[in-house]
């Protein structure tokens, strides 16, 4: 394989490594902050219990988010060169404002939340897991700001053969950030509520000490649940329609829409011969394409072929199709895990509003694997969103075989490569085992609500 192969590979496998963390420290900061937040109203020492519980499993997961997002910034530098060449004036601001603002916030505000207990007043404590809520999310944002630009252009300039800004307020309100955050921020508050179901679930099984504080959280979990997946498919659904509109290519690969149709049919399961570009076998619904496009049974959605077409005219000469098989089974791949965790959510939600635990233990059991749900979607929705948009790095602007480092052997990038991997392998096998340590432990386990905090931090 050549660098810019393998240079890829590694940046996918470092960055859906990373994302696997993301989403969970996004929403369960908030869930932490809410069950706190119930605490400092009540003054029920359950909330209290349960606060610490889930607050350290966040901390868990927050420590290895970090540990394992520092490495992609300098493979900006090291394997990829002149993308950070052509793009540094634009992509190092809202990077270094995430940085110098939004990680400081959380990481300052989550040192005095740790350390705070019973030293701090209650007030102050509780407004330290909101300031790390608000700095999670906001660290989100920032990088979101750096992503969009790469799917849209935004406030820019070309000279000297690079991009340089010229507006930073369209690049920080650019269109695609607007339905790219909701979207991300509602899957993490997804990604949090089903971590706890499924954890609750499982105790629940178990019938241990903690029923009662295991019920209570799977019930708020439920609860937080049903408004994620309602939300993150609402916004998954403008996100998309959003997509139509300024990648039509991407929208294409992901229904393997190969000639442009009005009304354009949704494929619910294709075999496609993507060298020839046709379908083997297909099965589609029809106009439901032009309705999740346009809100209504009938416009036009370009296939890839035409799209090819045009884009030649405007870019030159060149292969324009991304992936398609990829494409469209990763976009799939997430809207089939979406849908089961609505179903999940509705269920769940359902059972506990008037407190009902009743489940049969299949059903616990379902509700325990489905904490796996959103992995599946936030992972194969990443992945589409960066392989459907090829062969571009910067969207119309760069493609990605032009933003390797062009002075770094293969071989070099092969050997960091699997280095990386094998580490990152380690650093999932520690998180893995420290989460069943303390989720076996449960609220008032042997590793109880007292245990020193610089112990599971020192572990983590």
């Amino acid at each position: 394989m050549d660098a810019v192969t393998i240079a890829r590979w590694q940046f996918a496998i470092v960055t859906v490594y990373h994302f696997f963390f993301v989403p969970l420290t996004l929403g369960l900061s908030i869930f932490v902050a809410i069950i706190q937040t119930f605490y400092y109203k009540t003054g029920d020492e359950k909330y209290k219990k349960m606060t610490k519980f889930w607050g350290k499993l966040f901390l868990i997961n927050f420590a290895i988010g970090v540990a394992t997002g520092i490495v992609q910034e300098f493979q900006f530098g090291m394997n990829w060169s002149e993308y950070s060449r052509f793009m540094g004036d634009i992509f190092g601001a809202p990077l270094a404002i995430e940085a110098l603002l939004a990680f400081f916030m959380e990481s300052t505000f989550l040192g005095l939340w740790i350390f705070g207990w019973e030293k701090l007043p209650k007030k102050i404590h509780l407004a330290s897991i909101w300031l790390v809520a608000i700095g999670s999310n906001l660290s989100a944002f920032w990088i979101l700001v750096a992503n969009s630009f790469m799917q849209q252009p935004v406030g820019y300039a070309i000279r000297n053969g690079r991009a340089e800004m010229t507006d930073f307020f369209a690049i920080v309100t650019n269109g695609h950030v607007l339905v790219q955050f909701p979207h991300v921020f509602f899957a993490g508050v997804s990604t949090a509520a089903f971590f706890v179901i499924g954890i609750s679930a499982w105790h629940m099984m178990k019938k241990g000490k903690d029923l009662k504080l295991f019920q209570s959280s799977f019930k708020m979990g439920a609860v937080y649940g049903l408004v994620g997946v309602i939300l993150v498919t609402l916004e998954g659904h403008a996100q998309a329609q959003y997509m139509t509109k300024i990648q039509p290519m991407k929208m294409a690969a992901a229904e393997a829409l190969w000639d442009s149709e009005n009304p354009a049919s949704f494929s619910l399961f294709t075999i496609g011969d993507e060298k020839n570009r046709e379908d083997v076998f297909a099965i589609k619904i029809p106009a439901l394409l032009s309705f999740l496009s346009y809100n209504k049974f009938e416009g036009e959605v370009k296939g890839i072929n035409d799209l090819q077409r045009e884009y030649e005219k405007r870019y030159g000469p060149g292969d324009y199709v991304p992936p398609v098989a990829v494409s469209y089974w990763t976009f799939r791949g997430m809207v089939g895990a979406g849908t089961l965790m609505v179903l999940l959510a509705l269920y769940a939600f359902w059972k506990v509003r008037k407190d009902d635990f009743n489940f049969h233990p299949t059903m616990l059991k379902i509700f325990f694997w489905s904490l796996f749900l959103p992995y599946i979607a936030n992972s194969t929705g990443w992945i589409f969103t960066e392989m459907a948009r090829q062969p571009w790095i910067v969207f119309g602007l760069m493609k990605t075989k032009d933003a390797v480092s062009n002075t770094v052997p293969a071989g070099n990038v092969l050997f960091s490569l699997i280095t990386y991997a094998i580490l990152y392998a380690i650093l999932m096998v520690a998180t893995v085992f420290l989460w069943k340590k303390y989720i076996k432990a449960g609220m008032t386990g042997e590793t109880g609500t007292d245990e020193n905090v610089e112990t599971i931090i020192s572990q983590a």
